[in-house]
């Protein structure tokens, strides 16, 4: 199956869901799919409470509650300080409580190998959403290369769905795209670069950034690649 196939099967997936029950069903698949050891999904709405799916063991979810992790992991410390995708091998392990963490994860079958996507929602609402995987350093270079925008993608929608199941959320109001807008969300959504969508659209790429920016805005996305990932699920765009 294609890339682009198999990322409107995974959305597929995930706009079934119907509770936050489902969500864990998915992200079963998503592992399998992706082939690596774990996929996770971590969860704070904006009142403080946390719903967390993924494919740990329970030994070590337990273990990782009992001992207070929360408070020197560096996935999640280092998250809270950026916007961008994050390779756990960027992040600082310098400490010996961050050093003896990594030990104990491996051992339990996290994986020495890992790559992060916070997402941040409305009125302080943060997620988390990981990979994670047993093997070296440039067989996870190349599986990132491979993947990298799919799991960004998908990680965007997961945490769409998750907040339709929050308690009192008000559906949100979707504004339709222009025809130039649509143009430009398609060709990013199949991986074409800015410069690439400004020449096939014969208009310069601070043309093409006006278009992207008022997508993004009718879309409520936090982001170019949220406005993708919503553009897709919600049918506006068709790749």
């Amino acid at each position: 199956m294609g890339m682009t196939h198999r990322r409107e099967s995974i959305l597929e997936d995930l706009g079934s869901a119907h509770g936050l029950e489902a969500l864990q069903g998915a992200i079963e698949k998503l592992r399998d799919h992706f082939g690596v050891d774990h996929l996770v999904y971590h969860w704070v709405n904006t009142d403080g409470d946390q719903y967390g799916c993924g494919t740990y063991s329970d030994a070590w979810v337990d273990r990782y509650v009992a001992r207070d992790y929360l408070r020197i992991d560096p996935v999640i410390i280092g998250c809270f300080q950026r916007f961008h995708p994050v390779d756990w091998k960027c992040l600082d392990w310098s400490t010996k409580a961050a050093r003896q963490f990594q030990v104990d994860a491996i051992a339990h079958g996290v994986g020495n190998q890992g790559l992060s996507v916070p997402i941040r929602g409305p009125n302080g609402q943060f997620a988390l959403f990981s990979a994670s995987h047993q093997c070296s350093d440039r067989t996870w270079e190349e599986f990132i290369g491979r993947n990298r925008r799919d799991l960004i993608l998908i990680a965007h929608e997961f945490n769409e769905k998750a907040l339709e199941f929050e308690p009192g959320r008000q559906p949100a109001q979707t504004r339709a795209l222009s025809p130039r807008e649509v143009d430009a969300m398609t060709l990013l959504a199949s991986g074409h670069s800015r410069a690439q969508v400004a020449e096939a659209l014969s208009i310069s790429e601070h043309t093409l950034r006006v278009y992207i920016e008022s997508a993004r805005s009718k879309l409520g996305a936090l982001n170019t690649t949220h406005a993708v990932a919503r553009a897709l699920s919600w049918g506006l765009i068709v790749v």
